[in-house]
């Protein structure tokens, strides 16, 4: 393989992939079987078992997988800010289908709040994750991390709640089916307590080896108080100004 040159670039290969620009060095004449084997399934095959493998991570042991990609274990996870939009437009179009099959009684119940959230949700979306690091990053000094792996720590919980958002527009969705709506209606308050919880598992998961339980306790307290009142001021702003 060390005669090999790479079809890409011409440099020397000596491996698998290029040490210059990472392309295989195995790219032998494009044929029908490997047409299919290698750039149809095998490309559908790892788009997916990466995805779905970042998201069963930031689901299961939020604060680790933030952990993880910040110590530059990063090959495992899909980029956390391409995945964050990816979730955001899923969040949308569920909403969309939401108001669009939900009874006008149900809809007119949150009307206000939903016309709300749906109209700033991109700001609020943005505002979120800056708010989440620097809060966390002069309450979690001890760790030695700076504002922008704060902000991936943040990132990965937002992506937790946009989540267990996208569930809960689904399980609202299969709820409006009356013979079952009672059991849906249990699920979607269970999802929502797992939504305001999150942030404090994925900081918890993230920090529990630094600190002490009654020290991750009142930093966890304080970063919520804070969040609420942060929250609450701009969507203040917002609904007066706008």
């Amino acid at each position: 393989m060390s005669n090999k040159i790479c079809l890409n670039c011409g440099h020397s290969l000596s491996d698998e992939f290029c040490s210059h620009c990472g392309q295989k060095s195995n790219t032998e004449r494009i044929t029908f079987h490997s047409l299919i084997k290698n750039d149809i399934l095998g490309s559908i095959w790892h788009v997916e078992t990466k995805f779905f493998q970042t998201i069963k991570n930031v689901l299961f042991r939020p604060g680790k997988t933030a952990m993880d990609y910040i110590s530059g274990k990063r090959i495992r996870y899909n980029n956390f800010i391409s995945l964050l939009l990816i979730l955001f437009s899923f969040n949308v179009l569920g909403l969309h289908f939401y108001e669009k099959f939900a009874p006008q009684e149900t809809l007119a119940q949150s009307s206000d709040i939903k016309a709300f959230f749906s109209k700033y949700s991109k700001t609020i979306l943005f505002v979120i994750i800056p708010m989440l690091a620097i809060n966390a990053y002069f309450l979690f000094k001890k760790v030695k991390l700076n504002i922008a792996e704060h902000f991936i720590i943040g990132t990965v919980s937002l992506l937790g709640i946009l989540i267990l958002f996208l569930l809960d527009d689904i399980v609202s969705l299969i709820g409006l089916w009356k013979p079952i709506s009672m059991i849906f209606n249990i699920i979607d308050k269970i999802i929502f307590g797992l939504f305001i919880l999150f942030p404090a598992i994925t900081y918890w998961n993230a920090f529990k080896d630094s600190y002490s339980n009654p020290g991750l306790l009142w930093r966890v307290s304080t970063f919520y108080v804070l969040m609420g009142l942060e929250i609450s001021i701009i969507s203040f702003i917002l609904y007066e100004i706008f």
